[in-house]
């Protein structure tokens, strides 16, 4: 079960007179979606969910691709926030933003919720918002 925790100082957006999402986010979740539906930029964020962080040449070798198309993927990810570098001697080292990218994803969810129900169900997944403690 995955569950959606809301990060500090996060501000609660509602959906605009018109029931639309709010301009800003409806930017951010159209260009996190257009990234997320290239095959090789999910597997880069899947690989990086699973090892924490990798350098650009463990990537190349898991996506069994050149060092430009790889690094093409990742600076267009670290361009929309999703993943961060950190450089140590020759080798740039990436990892996901797991805040920023969280912040969206429950972002979504609380746009789209139904005040009734406190889960939502894909296939197999249950994502359950969870309240902070003492709220």
């Amino acid at each position: 079960m995955l569950k959606l925790v809301e990060s500090p100082g996060h501000q609660k957006k509602t959906l605009s007179e018109n029931n639309q999402l709010p301009d800003q986010f409806q930017r951010e979740l159209v260009q996190m979606f257009k990234l997320l539906s290239d095959e090789t930029r999910l597997r880069v964020l899947m690989y990086l969910y699973r090892e924490t962080e990798l350098h650009v040449s463990a990537l190349c070798e898991r996506l069994q691709q050149s060092q430009p198309a790889v690094s093409h993927h990742l600076a267009l990810l670290r361009e929309a926030g999703l993943i961060g570098c950190r450089r140590d001697g020759k080798h740039n080292f990436y990892s996901i933003r797991q805040t920023h990218f969280h912040r969206v994803v429950a972002q979504l969810f609380q746009n789209i919720a139904d005040p009734g129900k406190l889960e939502f169900r894909f296939d197999e997944f249950t994502v359950t918002p969870q309240r902070k403690s003492g709220a």
